[in-house]
């Protein structure tokens, strides 16, 4: 009997609890399309892959993001800041002060709320990146002018 009423126990406890991948949706990797990234934004050969936008309430928004040797972002700024995960490569990242740091496979980059900014390739690599960020009353980033040669060189 009290097998029966053990048994009984655990099928109600289970017809309660949730499923474990309800509300879980996986993406498959190669499902997504790959774009050409807009040249209003992009100097050089750019694509984007957009990885995922939130529901609500979430406000994430992720992209990978591939750079030909030289190609880079037009300036812009993020209303609620950015991160970058460098997955292949070597690319650069340059602040409007002037100062350009270098970023490498592995590394992380954060790039505070509203600071104008820009990344890309280095001159004879490509970079790969994944980029997150949340937007603001659906916005990601403010672009701006593009990013001189010699801007780009700053280092």
């Amino acid at each position: 009997m009290n097998s029966i009423a053990t048994a009984a126990a655990l099928a109600v406890l289970c017809a309660c609890a949730p499923a474990s991948a309800e509300g879980i949706t996986v993406t498959k990797n190669g499902s997504q399309s790959v774009v050409r990234s807009p040249a209003e934004n992009f100097t050089g050969n750019v694509h984007t892959t957009n990885r995922f936008n939130g529901t609500a309430p979430s406000r994430l928004v992720g992209s990978t993001v591939v750079f030909e040797p030289g190609a880079r972002t037009a300036w812009h700024t993020h209303p609620l800041g950015q991160t970058l995960i460098v997955a292949e490569g070597t690319g650069l990242v340059g602040l409007w002060n002037g100062a350009v740091q270098t970023m490498s496979k592995g590394d992380v980059v954060w790039i505070p709320a509203g600071v104008k900014h820009w990344h890309g390739a280095s001159g004879d690599e490509g970079v790969t990146h994944i980029a997150i960020v949340e937007t603001l009353d659906g916005k990601a980033a403010d672009w701006m002018e593009h990013v001189t040669d010699e801007q780009c060189a700053a280092r």
